[in-house]
């Protein structure tokens, strides 16, 4: 392991690109603690050290940021627009025709449907950042109005403030995005996939020295040990894939023979990822919204049913969020899975290239086939993502640790997905290189 290590740092190009790569990483890091024009940054610090931050959407936000969101500084908005972006393009796939066309055209539709998501990425950007902006102004970013430097995160409030304010973060959010397209062509892995990667990766510490300092040194090394064991049993999952076997007919064209080849079609465990992890929690983010908009400030009683929510859906440690969070995880997951795999698709193009699979007739026969494999293999993966995603939720109502908690939800699976991808690129380039990988 280490000589492979050693081969990494003695290959010039491998070494360069990390070296690129993990320069990069330490300007986005050093971008997410530069506060924004007209923040208060001691009131923000304060702030965050006597509240545990937020919950629900703002949460998932602040992680994927790297807790750069609740500091208010340039790049606080992370890579979240992008996220949101890409989704959509997907699910645009399937309501406009002229995405699926490009989808199909190959490189250069692809091009196209990239430059339709930086458009998005942007648009998305200015107005996540007009609506921190306000929330930041209004008092309400860290869902207390019980600590008076919560209420004064600005230096300036006036129109002209609020407006640079939003249009560094925008801008902010631009250069993030160059950031990660230079790491795919020039460094090592998915810029993207590793900037959420360091984002997730810099919450660590603190959430582990959280639970260190509220519950003690015994609970700190068994949560250690449990989320050692979880990272082992997510390896295991998101590696797990069911392989349908492929065969492809000879033809002769001319004097040569085409075809005639085995291969199989890999469906994963787990083929949703983390995508059902964040529709779950945006959906269940929308009641306690409406709720806080409803609350009366003058001190009244507020409506029966707003109570209602804010006792239930609020804090993630109640068993009814729990159960209706993992309901959702398993509902998106069928649905997500179902818009990125068309099993007819696949037959169809399986058939015009003359593949089969033994046993099952071309055409319509192996796209009930496939539908058939698809629907039974994700029931267990879609149950695997709900238990991985209640695991911060029962951390918070155990261990008292936040929703941010490092061993489960979207951040496991991000790590330990992000992380054996990267591992795999750099062992594919040692194996061009050396003719021995850095895996075994």
């Amino acid at each position: 392991m280490f000589s492979a290590i050693a081969r990494i740092f003695r290959t010039p190009d491998l070494r360069r690109k990390i070296g690129f790569t993990l320069a990069i990483i330490a300007l986005y890091r050093f971008g997410s603690h530069i506060p924004a024009p007209f923040v208060n940054f001691p009131n923000v610090e304060q702030c965050l050290a006597l509240t545990s931050g937020t919950e629900g959407l703002l949460s998932l936000v602040n992680l994927f940021s790297g807790g750069a969101l609740l500091q208010l500084s340039i790049f606080a908005l992370g890579v979240m627009p992008y996220i949101t972006a890409t989704i959509i393009t997907q699910l645009l796939r399937v309501v406009i025709p002229h995405f699926e066309t490009l989808h199909k055209e190959g490189q250069a539709g692809q091009a196209k449907l990239t430059q339709y998501t930086r458009y998005l990425t942007i648009a998305l950007a200015l107005l996540q950042s007009t609506t921190l902006v306000t929330v930041a102004r209004s008092g309400q970013l860290f869902g207390t109005t019980d600590i008076a430097a919560c209420q004064n995160l600005l230096t300036n409030d006036v129109w002209w403030a609020q407006l640079l304010m939003i249009i560094t973060m925008t801008a902010g959010t631009g250069l993030i995005m160059w950031f990660a397209e230079l790491v795919t062509e020039r460094g090592i892995g998915n810029g993207m996939s590793l900037l959420i990667f360091t984002s997730i990766a810099a919450t660590f510490p603190s959430a582990m020295w959280l639970i260190w300092e509220t519950r003690g040194f015994e609970v700190f090394l068994l949560v250690l040990a449990v989320g050692i064991i979880v990272m082992g049993l997510v390896v295991f999952v998101e590696q797990s894939q069911r392989r349908i076997p492929v065969q492809y007919a000879k033809r002769m064209v001319g004097r040569r023979t085409y075809g005639g080849t085995n291969t199989y079609i890999p469906i994963k465990v787990n083929m949703a990822g983390v995508i059902p992890v964040i529709f779950a929690s945006s959906l269940l983010y929308i009641p306690m919204l409406i709720a806080q908009f409803n609350t009366p400030q003058d001190g009244s009683e507020p409506a029966a049913w707003v109570t209602w929510i804010s006792q239930y859906f609020t804090t993630g440690d109640h068993p009814l969020y729990m159960l209706v969070y993992f309901l959702l995880i398993i509902g998106f997951t069928y649905f997500y899975v179902a818009i990125t795999f068309n099993p007819v698709e696949v037959a169809d193009n399986m058939k015009k290239y003359g593949g089969f699979i033994p046993g099952i007739r071309a055409g319509r026969p192996t796209a009930e086939y496939l539908d058939y494999v698809l629907t039974r293999i994700t029931f267990p993966g879609s149950i695997y993502l709900g238990l991985i995603a209640l695991i911060p939720l029962v951390a918070l109502a155990t261990v008292g640790a936040n929703q941010n908690f490092p061993f489960g939800g979207a951040s496991i699976l991000i790590i330990v997905g992000v992380g054996l991808e990267t591992v795999k690129q750099i062992d594919a380039q040692l194996q061009q290189r050396h003719y021995e990988g850095l895996l075994r």
